[in-house]
Protein backbone atom coordinates (compact mmCIF):
# COMPACT_ATOMS: atom_id res chain seq x y z
CA UNK A 1 0.00 0.00 0.00
CA UNK A 2 1.31 3.43 -0.59
CA UNK A 3 1.31 6.11 1.89
CA UNK A 4 0.39 9.56 0.74
CA UNK A 5 3.37 12.09 1.75
CA UNK A 6 2.36 14.25 4.38
CA UNK A 7 4.80 16.86 4.48
CA UNK A 8 3.62 18.73 7.79
CA UNK A 9 3.89 15.23 9.54
CA UNK A 10 6.86 15.74 11.36
CA UNK A 11 6.67 19.42 12.58
CA UNK A 12 2.39 18.32 13.54
CA UNK A 13 4.21 14.91 15.85
CA UNK A 14 6.51 17.75 17.42
CA UNK A 15 3.64 20.22 18.39
CA UNK A 16 2.43 17.48 20.79
CA UNK A 17 5.34 15.67 22.95
CA UNK A 18 2.86 15.02 25.71
CA UNK A 19 1.21 12.15 23.86
CA UNK A 20 3.77 11.12 21.14
CA UNK A 21 7.19 10.05 21.61
CA UNK A 22 9.98 9.53 19.07
CA UNK A 23 11.72 6.15 19.18
CA UNK A 24 15.18 7.90 19.42
CA UNK A 25 13.88 9.79 22.42
CA UNK A 26 11.88 7.15 23.61
CA UNK A 27 15.04 5.01 25.09
CA UNK A 28 15.37 4.25 28.95
CA UNK A 29 12.38 6.08 29.19
CA UNK A 30 10.65 5.66 33.07
CA UNK A 31 6.98 4.80 31.70
CA UNK A 32 5.38 4.63 35.42
CA UNK A 33 6.62 8.51 35.78
CA UNK A 34 4.89 9.25 31.76
CA UNK A 35 1.49 7.84 33.23
CA UNK A 36 2.16 8.96 36.58
CA UNK A 37 0.58 5.55 38.58
CA UNK A 38 1.59 1.80 38.04
CA UNK A 39 -1.24 0.27 35.96
CA UNK A 40 -0.79 -2.20 34.07
CA UNK A 41 0.39 -1.85 30.17
CA UNK A 42 -0.62 -2.81 27.18
CA UNK A 43 1.09 -1.87 23.56
CA UNK A 44 -0.50 -2.27 20.43
CA UNK A 45 2.58 -2.95 17.79
CA UNK A 46 1.47 -1.56 14.29
CA UNK A 47 -1.50 0.87 16.01
CA UNK A 48 -2.07 2.22 12.04
CA UNK A 49 -4.44 5.06 12.55
CA UNK A 50 -5.09 4.42 16.23
CA UNK A 51 -8.79 3.76 16.46
CA UNK A 52 -7.89 0.22 18.51
CA UNK A 53 -5.58 1.63 20.78
CA UNK A 54 -7.82 4.92 21.61
CA UNK A 55 -11.01 2.87 21.59
CA UNK A 56 -9.21 0.66 24.11
CA UNK A 57 -7.92 3.39 26.63
CA UNK A 58 -11.38 5.04 26.58
CA UNK A 59 -12.99 1.91 27.66
CA UNK A 60 -10.15 1.12 29.88
CA UNK A 61 -9.23 3.64 32.09
CA UNK A 62 -7.50 1.79 35.12
CA UNK A 63 -4.71 0.14 32.31
CA UNK A 64 -2.45 2.34 30.20
CA UNK A 65 -1.76 2.27 26.53
CA UNK A 66 0.73 2.60 23.84
CA UNK A 67 0.42 2.60 20.45
CA UNK A 68 3.54 1.91 18.56
CA UNK A 69 4.08 3.26 14.58
CA UNK A 70 6.47 3.24 12.36
CA UNK A 71 5.39 5.18 9.63
CA UNK A 72 5.30 8.88 10.37
CA UNK A 73 2.12 9.51 7.54
CA UNK A 74 0.01 6.95 9.40
CA UNK A 75 0.95 7.87 12.80
CA UNK A 76 -0.13 11.61 12.25
CA UNK A 77 -3.50 10.34 11.73
CA UNK A 78 -3.70 8.29 14.61
CA UNK A 79 -2.28 11.60 16.84
CA UNK A 80 -5.16 13.41 15.59
CA UNK A 81 -7.81 11.15 16.21
CA UNK A 82 -5.90 11.09 20.27
CA UNK A 83 -6.47 14.93 19.94
CA UNK A 84 -10.13 14.61 19.24
CA UNK A 85 -10.77 12.16 22.11
CA UNK A 86 -8.95 15.13 24.57
CA UNK A 87 -5.71 13.33 25.07
CA UNK A 88 -6.71 10.01 27.47
CA UNK A 89 -4.19 10.36 30.05
CA UNK A 90 -3.93 6.53 29.89
CA UNK A 91 -2.55 6.48 26.21
CA UNK A 92 0.72 7.67 24.32
CA UNK A 93 1.39 6.89 21.14
CA UNK A 94 5.55 6.22 20.01
CA UNK A 95 6.50 6.75 16.17
CA UNK A 96 9.15 3.69 16.04
CA UNK A 97 9.65 0.22 14.68
CA UNK A 98 8.13 -2.54 16.86
CA UNK A 99 11.21 -4.44 16.04
CA UNK A 100 12.72 -2.52 18.43
CA UNK A 101 10.54 -3.07 21.73
CA UNK A 102 13.46 -4.05 23.65
CA UNK A 103 15.04 -0.74 23.60
CA UNK A 104 11.49 1.06 24.52
CA UNK A 105 10.66 -1.14 27.25
CA UNK A 106 12.60 -2.83 30.29
CA UNK A 107 12.11 -6.48 30.68
CA UNK A 108 9.20 -7.71 32.60
CA UNK A 109 7.56 -4.28 31.81
CA UNK A 110 4.64 -4.61 29.52
CA UNK A 111 1.53 -6.90 30.28
CA UNK A 112 -0.03 -7.77 26.73
CA UNK A 113 1.12 -6.54 23.49
CA UNK A 114 -1.66 -6.55 20.12
CA UNK A 115 -0.67 -7.43 17.11
CA UNK A 116 -3.51 -6.35 15.03
CA UNK A 117 -3.55 -7.32 11.14
CA UNK A 118 -0.03 -7.26 10.46
CA UNK A 119 1.31 -7.39 6.95
CA UNK A 120 1.44 -11.26 6.00
CA UNK A 121 4.48 -11.20 4.31
CA UNK A 122 3.29 -14.37 2.16
CA UNK A 123 6.39 -15.45 0.41
CA UNK A 124 8.65 -18.31 2.44
CA UNK A 125 11.48 -16.22 1.96
CA UNK A 126 10.45 -12.69 4.00
CA UNK A 127 9.10 -15.46 7.09
CA UNK A 128 11.38 -13.75 9.67
CA UNK A 129 9.70 -10.46 8.95
CA UNK A 130 6.13 -11.63 10.24
CA UNK A 131 5.29 -10.13 13.48
CA UNK A 132 4.38 -13.91 14.98
CA UNK A 133 8.31 -15.75 13.98
CA UNK A 134 9.99 -16.85 16.83
CA UNK A 135 12.25 -14.01 16.44
CA UNK A 136 9.62 -11.46 17.43
CA UNK A 137 7.90 -13.57 19.97
CA UNK A 138 11.29 -13.88 22.01
CA UNK A 139 11.60 -10.11 21.93
CA UNK A 140 7.84 -9.63 23.50
CA UNK A 141 8.84 -12.47 25.78
CA UNK A 142 11.32 -10.07 27.09
CA UNK A 143 9.44 -7.15 27.44
CA UNK A 144 6.29 -8.96 29.04
CA UNK A 145 5.81 -9.90 32.54
CA UNK A 146 5.66 -13.51 33.48
CA UNK A 147 2.84 -15.62 32.00
CA UNK A 148 2.55 -12.10 30.08
CA UNK A 149 0.03 -11.97 26.94
CA UNK A 150 -0.04 -12.02 23.43
CA UNK A 151 -4.05 -11.00 21.66
CA UNK A 152 -3.81 -11.37 17.66
CA UNK A 153 -6.13 -10.64 15.28
CA UNK A 154 -6.07 -10.97 10.90
CA UNK A 155 -7.94 -11.69 8.37
CA UNK A 156 -5.08 -13.74 6.80
CA UNK A 157 -6.44 -17.73 6.91
CA UNK A 158 -3.06 -18.66 6.22
CA UNK A 159 -0.66 -16.16 8.46
CA UNK A 160 -2.69 -17.39 11.58
CA UNK A 161 -2.38 -20.88 10.99
CA UNK A 162 1.46 -19.62 10.51
CA UNK A 163 0.82 -17.84 13.71
CA UNK A 164 -0.68 -21.12 15.71
CA UNK A 165 2.38 -22.81 15.18
CA UNK A 166 5.06 -20.60 15.73
CA UNK A 167 3.48 -19.78 18.77
CA UNK A 168 2.97 -23.58 19.74
CA UNK A 169 6.36 -24.03 18.80
CA UNK A 170 8.09 -21.72 20.66
CA UNK A 171 5.67 -23.23 23.82
CA UNK A 172 3.31 -20.79 24.17
CA UNK A 173 -0.29 -22.03 25.54
CA UNK A 174 -3.34 -21.10 22.88
CA UNK A 175 -6.35 -19.67 24.73
CA UNK A 176 -9.37 -18.21 22.89
CA UNK A 177 -8.57 -19.32 19.56
CA UNK A 178 -11.60 -18.16 17.07
CA UNK A 179 -11.76 -18.63 13.65
CA UNK A 180 -14.46 -16.41 13.14
CA UNK A 181 -14.51 -13.56 15.69
CA UNK A 182 -17.51 -11.37 15.12
CA UNK A 183 -20.13 -14.67 14.08
CA UNK A 184 -19.34 -14.72 18.09
CA UNK A 185 -18.38 -11.09 18.38
CA UNK A 186 -17.59 -10.42 22.12
CA UNK A 187 -19.21 -7.38 23.78
CA UNK A 188 -15.61 -6.11 24.49
CA UNK A 189 -14.66 -6.30 21.03
CA UNK A 190 -13.00 -2.89 19.50
CA UNK A 191 -12.55 -3.01 16.28
CA UNK A 192 -9.62 -1.62 13.81
CA UNK A 193 -10.07 0.11 10.78
CA UNK A 194 -9.00 -3.08 8.49
CA UNK A 195 -11.67 -4.85 10.97
CA UNK A 196 -14.20 -2.75 10.14
CA UNK A 197 -13.57 -2.51 6.51
CA UNK A 198 -12.75 -6.44 5.84
CA UNK A 199 -15.99 -7.66 8.23
CA UNK A 200 -18.08 -5.46 6.32
CA UNK A 201 -16.92 -7.53 2.74
CA UNK A 202 -17.69 -11.01 4.98
CA UNK A 203 -14.73 -11.67 5.59
CA UNK A 204 -13.72 -13.42 8.55
CA UNK A 205 -11.85 -12.52 10.92
CA UNK A 206 -9.49 -14.66 13.00
CA UNK A 207 -7.96 -14.05 16.59
CA UNK A 208 -6.27 -15.59 19.11
CA UNK A 209 -4.73 -15.18 22.76
CA UNK A 210 -1.82 -17.05 23.97
CA UNK A 211 0.31 -17.26 27.22
CA UNK A 212 3.86 -17.64 27.75
CA UNK A 213 5.08 -20.62 29.76
CA UNK A 214 7.14 -18.71 32.15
Amino acid sequence: MRLRNKPWAKDFMGEHPDVLILEEEGKNINWKEIFGNEQPIHVEVGTGKGQFVIGMALANPDINYIGVEHFDNVIVSALEKVIEADKPSNLRLIRGNGANLEQLFGAGELDRVYLNFPDPWPKTRHAKRRLTHESFLARYENVLKAKGEIHFKTDNRKLFEYSLVSMSTYGMQLLDVSLDLHAEMPEDNIMTEYEEKFSAKGQPIYRLEAVYNN
